[in-house]
């Protein structure tokens, strides 16, 4: 296309745990009509792709990518992937919690998408787990403190936190996993917990309230139950505190979240880079589909504390946050006067988006202000770009 760079403009996801003014402030503009805003969607997913806000032609990135992949995406991208662009960014702004979920490996999201297509489940019923045939690894990084539930505790911890609501609907498989501690007993009574059936539901939520009125004063995680229970009262969910580690990121701070791992967000706002994919199954704290069988068949039953994330200096002004994943990396970048950044030489497809202050990109000659909530598209063809003046922006990108 002989572009350096595309200016973007994103949709905004208003599902209902969204914030009512965070993006909006991210983004610089009012929300007049007070919806939620839950996120913000940067990137070239076909369910709600990037607008071009500048440049040739109009439409949308998908479009854009698909008629001209290897000039925009790069021929070693387009071998790898498909011809698309592997991630999507987002800014995420949760005012309430979010579903418990976890997402499926690559496997199981290649068979599952397949079966539901066989069966004739329409793409958008609400009973369907598969959206498409990918994985989703994701990574948060915290804009602001964020609070968030990560993989289960220690088996004995989860163990402990349960006895005071075990009697007599959960007593054997707690008193299991308190003796084994083991992924098989993990397993065995959360299975128990998602299956319980509602005359025995009601005394195991009833006791854990009474539990959490007594002890959310001095513990974060029963005060959570109690939080939650207000919003879910009749959710098994609201006890995900006791199972799931409680955290609370400071600004740049950030999770991965790899296959078959437990999680919610509770409150805060973030950046969000995930593999390109809508799979998500879910375990509680909302109205939609919950599929037990499905679930439990993708969660992986160990316990151990999670790694926070800190991003790695890999360059002046340039600090990464590693992770595994092959389709996705993110930086963050920064500008200060007298001292600008810039990319070097060689690098592939990628999206900027503004954190902070008024960075200016220069890219082939031109330029386009990079402050706050504004985003651009940089083809795999743009051989290097500087970024100058005084801001942070947040590079996501293929890894080379």
């Amino acid at each position: 296309m002989g572009q350096p760079f595309l200016l973007l403009d994103n949709p905004v996801q208003d599902y209902a745990w969204g914030s009512r003014t965070a993006i909006a402030d991210f983004l610089g503009r009012p929300n007049p009509e007070g919806k939620p805003e839950a996120e913000l969607w940067i990137g070239a997913h076909p369910r709600a792709p990037s607008r071009l806000a500048q440049g040739p032609g109009s439409g949308t990135l998908d479009r854009v990518i698909q008629d001209d992949p290897v000039g925009l995406l790069g021929p070693e991208v387009c071998e790898r992937f498909g011809n698309e662009l592997p991630f999507l960014l987002k800014v995420l702004a949760a005012a309430e919690p979010l579903s418990i979920q976890a997402h499926p490996d690559q496997e199981q999201a290649r068979r599952g998408w397949a079966r539901e297509n066989a069966e004739g489940v329409p793409l958008e019923a609400p009973h369907r787990n598969y959206r498409d045939p990918n994985h989703k690894p994701e990574l948060v990084c915290a804009l602001g403190p964020f609070t968030a539930l990560r993989g289960f505790r220690p088996f004995d911890e989860i163990a402990r936190n349960l006895e005071p609501i075990a009697l007599p609907e959960l007593r054997a498989e707690i008193s299991r996993l308190a003796r084994e501690r083991s992924p098989a007993a993990l397993r065995s009574l959360f299975a128990r917990l998602m299956t319980l059936d509602p005359e025995e539901k009601r005394p195991v939520l009833d006791r854990a309230l009474t539990e959490a009125r007594r002890r959310a004063a001095a513990h974060a995680d029963w005060d959570w139950v109690l939080r939650l229970q207000r919003r879910y009262p009749s959710d098994v969910g609201i006890l995900s505190p006791l199972y799931l580690n409680l955290l609370v990121l400071a600004p740049e701070e950030g999770l991965y979240l790899p296959a078959g791992e437990l999680h919610t967000y509770l409150e805060g706002t973030a950046l969000e880079v995930m593999a390109n994919s809508d799979n998500v199954l879910r375990g509680g704290l909302t109205p939609k589909h919950v599929d037990v069988p499905e679930l439990l068949s993708t969660l992986a039953f160990e316990a151990h504390p999670p790694e926070i994330l800190r991003p790695v200096e890999e360059a002046p002004g340039e600090r990464v946050y590693r992770t595994p994943a092959r389709e996705f990396e993110l930086a963050i970048l920064r500008a200060e006067p007298g001292r600008a950044y810039s990319s070097g030489p060689n690098r592939g497809v990628g999206i900027l988006l503004g954190l902070a202050g008024e960075p200016v990109l220069e890219a082939a000659g031109q330029r386009a202000a990079l402050g706050r909530g504004r985003s651009l598209f940089l083809p795999a063809s743009t051989p290097s770009y500087v970024i100058e003046g005084d801001g942070r922006v947040c590079s996501a990108r293929v890894p080379a």
